[in-house]
């Protein structure tokens, strides 16, 4: 069974592993290059709950964010390297320009963010805490970035 779902099938796994009694963890990226701070931070989530949802920026929202000739990896690809680790549950692909929508359709119990925030500087806390879910940082401290390693790889030193 493929971990990369249409947001339509994440609902009904989600339904089902809530019958069980299990909580979700939710995080969200783009993933390009997955390196280990990714890993750390999905790591850090998946602590966080019983199930971790991953939520990959689309192609067009991670060009949208961070610039002509990124992403490196295309979402597909992307996907499926985070699914295929085992901290994560879930995969989606998304198009929006935030996760509120997602996250107003899953309702998951924890939203996970990195180090880079803080519970007051989450974009998505107040869509969080409407429908009574909870924020949470996570992860290693932001000292990996693809971004780091893009121009390591393009002056081409080790």
């Amino acid at each position: 069974m493929s971990r990369v779902l249409t947001d339509r099938q994440l609902v009904d796994h989600l339904d089902a592993d809530r019958r069980t009694g299990r909580t979700i963890a939710f995080a969200n990226g783009c993933f390009d290059l997955l390196h280990v701070g990714h890993v750390r931070y999905l790591q850090g989530a998946r602590a966080e709950a019983d199930r971790l949802v991953v939520a990959i920026n689309s192609d067009v929202s991670t060009r949208a964010l961070k610039g002509e000739g990124r992403p490196i990896l295309d979402e597909r690809a992307r996907a499926e390297l985070v699914g295929a680790l085992a901290c994560v549950d879930y995969v989606v692909i998304f198009d929006d320009p935030t996760v509120d929508r997602l996250l107003n359709l899953l309702k998951p119990d924890v939203h996970c963010k990195g180090t880079d925030y803080t519970p007051d500087t989450v974009p998505e806390r107040a869509t969080v805490r409407a429908y009574g879910g909870r924020v949470a940082i996570v992860g290693d401290p932001k000292d990996h970035s693809t971004r780091t390693l893009l121009a390591r790889l393009a002056s081409d030193e080790r």
